[in-house]
């Protein structure tokens, strides 16, 4: 069931969606070469606490982790590790979200550490822009796959592909709520978007194909071909007055 958002909700969901943001803001400025990824999920937690907020993925459907940091060829749901160093060249996708006072925000973002190769520099660059192509259609009146459309078709047109097995959501009450939003789809499509719906739109765009699998923890997600993944997400309102996003600082 969809649930619209009050004015005051969406006001609830900004302020867990700034926490998020500042977090996020953090743990980019700490990957660099010769970080281990644990040291993100710590910090993240630290941060959350002094919030007098809860990180929103630890312990969801048994996640052991407040971040999901995925690197490289890992699409979502990467675990940190004390044994998992970054190099030069990583790429990181943090994902990451806030409880506070009972409103959830979802956002990711992918993150070179140190230089990275011009191909996977470009990867990065395009799904952050696909995300952005995607929320310019988050309007009032238009149609859920107006949205996926925008998404899909920006991407593709550099050569790179839309992950299909995953895709965004419905967020705000709970991490995880109608509808679903696909990275997917046909311009004219599917719902119609209301003022009051707030949604993660998060593409996830690898370099090869589009095919995924999940490995032996259960929860990572890597691509089939070993080709590098970027991820991008903001939790966005639909308003009257035009996409708000309220996963900015």
């Amino acid at each position: 069931m969809i649930e619209l958002k009050s004015e005051y909700e969406i006001e609830k969901i900004r302020e867990s969606g700034r926490m998020t943001a500042q977090v996020l803001k953090k743990l980019r400025e700490m990957v660099k070469p010769g970080v281990a990824t644990i040291e993100l999920d710590e910090t993240a937690r630290k941060m959350t606490k002094g919030f007098g907020a809860k990180p929103a993925f630890l312990n969801y459907n048994g996640f052991p982790f407040a971040v999901c940091i995925s690197m490289n060829s890992e699409v979502v749901h990467g675990f940190p590790s004390k044994k998992r160093i970054l190099k030069e060249g990583d790429i990181v996708s943090l994902d990451f979200g806030v409880e506070y006072k009972g409103f959830f925000s979802d956002s990711a973002i992918t993150v070179g550490a140190g230089k990275v190769a011009p191909e996977v520099k470009k990867l990065m660059d395009i799904t952050e822009q696909s995300l952005y192509k995607g929320i310019d259609q988050a309007k009032a009146g238009g149609r859920l796959g107006d949205i996926s459309a925008a998404v899909q078709k920006y991407a593709e047109s550099f050569g790179f592909s839309v992950v299909r097995d995953y895709v965004g959501h419905g967020v705000g009450r709970r991490l995880h709520e109608d509808p679903q939003v696909p990275n997917y789809g046909k311009k004219g499509s599917g719902l119609i978007l209301e003022p009051g719906l707030v949604i993660a739109i998060e593409p996830m765009i690898n370099s090869g194909n589009c095919e995924v699998e999940v490995l032996e923890n259960d929860w990572t997600v890597v691509t089939s071909d070993g080709s590098p993944s970027a991820h991008f997400e903001h939790t966005v309102a639909i308003t009257k007055d035009g996409p708000q996003i309220l996963t900015n600082l």
